[in-house]
């Protein structure tokens, strides 16, 4: 019931524009797989491309081995979700779902019955005969995923359509999405710019930027080894630290900086004439009273933002660069005050120097801008 999707050196271009730039990924039958990148990256692009409303300006794209080139929307194996969702307010639900089977001349006794099976599928049993205008936005979203599979595509494509719901809404779906797509079976190519969603929901996700594709991997290791600087400042915040790379040993670094030189392990690509810059996370960096041995430098609290199950501390350094660690909200953890003089440590292991990206941010954190947020 899935087909692999299969994207060769793809590019769109509009006119002189290149929204999508030289794009191959192969994913697999019945894989859930994201495309993540900022507003304008491209990924809606390549979604188009796969449903056939957009034709690519160069390079090839399979379903299932077919060559897509010349086929129409309506003639591919593939079933769209929009953002709005595009339901029809005036037809009840089973109408709704199964309005493709009724442009294919299917009859009324069969798409009822279908129908009734979908929604047990996406959990809304005896919903058939209620207006759409009776539904919750939640309710709304598995409408929509019901009327998709009710054409059995092979590949089911979804662009951002959590992204109108309210957070504790968005985290629910999330779990419902993935176990409709662990049901079906049916290979999912999800479309957002949320982390969150593509980290929690996906076998693997694709890292866009700039029309390129920066990283594909595991959710896991999209976190935990970044490409470049690029996906590391994208995905998850980070602590950013300007400066050259001093030496390289094997997998290991030395990267100087205005407030130290620091160890830490070496990125795909990263030589000393690398424009490359240092990352630690927050929650691999820690506070203490005395400096630690290698990796330490002194710091000043600026601020403290309870997050309920942890605690961000903001920080300055010795040039008032901003800093931030994450603390687990530990009753047996001393948190620090505003004011307080200490030393931030991170082991080398836990730090990474990496290689400038397309789209690579300026020298500005999250930390920066959260540490300007709390100063506003």
């Amino acid at each position: 019931m899935s087909e692999g999707v299969e994207l060769s050196a793809v590019c769109c271009d509009f006119g002189d524009f290149r929204a999508v730039d030289h794009v191959s990924v192969t994913i697999k039958p019945g894989e859930f797989f994201s495309f993540l990148g900022p507003s304008g990256c491209g990924k809606t692009t390549i979604l188009r491309m796969v449903s056939g409303f957009i034709s690519p300006s160069e390079g090839e794209i399979k379903i299932g081995g077919q060559n897509m080139r010349g086929i129409g929307p309506n003639k591919r194996p593939t079933a769209l979700i929009f953002q709005n969702l595009a339901l029809f307010p005036l037809m009840p639900v089973w109408e709704n779902i199964s309005f493709g089977l009724e442009v294919r001349g299917v009859d009324k006794e069969t798409r009822r019955a279908k129908a009734e099976e979908l929604l047990r599928l996406v959990d809304l049993p005896n919903s058939a005969d209620k207006a759409i205008s009776q539904l919750s936005g939640g309710q709304k979203q598995r409408v929509a995923i019901a009327r998709a599979l009710a054409v059995e595509p092979k590949v089911m494509l979804l662009d951002e359509p959590l992204s109108a719901l309210d957070l504790k809404l968005r985290q629910h779906m999330r779990a419902e999405l993935r176990a409709i797509q662990k049901r079906t079976g049916v290979t999912f190519i999800y479309i957002t710019h949320d982390q969150g969603e593509a980290l929690a929901m996906s076998d693997r996700v694709g890292v866009m930027s700039q029309g390129k594709l920066q990283q594909v991997d595991t959710p896991q290791a999209i976190y935990n080894q970044p490409a470049n600087g690029f996906v590391a400042s994208f995905v998850g915040e980070n602590n950013i630290f300007t400066g050259t790379v001093e030496n390289v040993a094997g997998q290991m670094g030395t990267f100087g900086t205005s407030v130290g030189n620091f160890t830490a392990a070496i990125g795909p690509g990263v030589t000393r004439n690398s424009a490359a810059r240092l990352y630690v996370r927050p929650e691999y960096a820690h506070l203490q009273a005395a400096p630690a041995a290698g990796n330490s430098l002194p710091v000043a609290v600026e601020n403290v933002a309870f997050e309920g199950n942890f605690i961000n501390v903001h920080l300055s350094d010795a040039h008032g660069g901003a800093r931030i660690i994450q603390m687990r909200n530990d009753k047996a953890i001393a948190v620090p005050a505003p004011g307080e003089r200490l030393h931030m440590s991170f082991a080398p292991e836990n730090a990474m120097i990496l290689a400038d990206g397309a789209g690579q941010p300026a020298s500005r954190s999250a930390a920066q801008s959260a540490l300007e947020a709390s100063h506003a």
